[in-house]
């Protein structure tokens, strides 16, 4: 499997840290006075300093219209479950709640859509079948 790798811009490290290492659970890679990596679901991501990107509430699913650009990672349903648990248990503000979508249909999914402290919008789906990923 190939890793994906992501690099945008964040605000402040250490709140970048608090966020995805302490809050998501991710590992802390290389880092600089400018830049972390992090392993993001078995990922890579490197926040450097700077302005995050815009986004708007453009892309409509279903009934829900969600953040564009955004990125995120497809779990599997225990993993999502745990981690929309924490979230919630956090006091997240979500931009959509979690909640299943598409049920009974290819590509079921659970999904929930939040900013991360500078405002870049991440989704996390849940799937029972990661290969349902791509059925239509």
């Amino acid at each position: 499997m190939s890793i994906f790798h992501l690099a945008f811009n964040i605000r402040d490290l250490d709140q970048a840290r608090a966020f995805y290492g302490d809050l998501l659970g991710c590992k802390e890679g290389r880092s600089t006075e400018t830049w972390v990596d992090f392993d993001f679901f078995g990922h890579q991501i490197s926040l450097h300093l700077g302005e995050p990107f815009a986004h708007r509430p453009t892309g409509k699913v279903g009934d829900h219209m969600v953040p564009m650009p955004h990125f995120g990672v497809l779990l599997p349903m225990e993993e999502w479950r745990a981690l929309a648990e924490r979230l919630s248990a956090a006091g997240t503000d979500f931009v959509l709640e979690p909640h299943l979508r598409f049920e009974g249909q290819p590509g079921e999914q659970a999904t929930m859509f939040l900013l991360d402290p500078f405002g870049n919008p991440l989704e996390f789906k849940g799937m029972r079948d990661p290969a349902g990923a791509f059925e239509t």
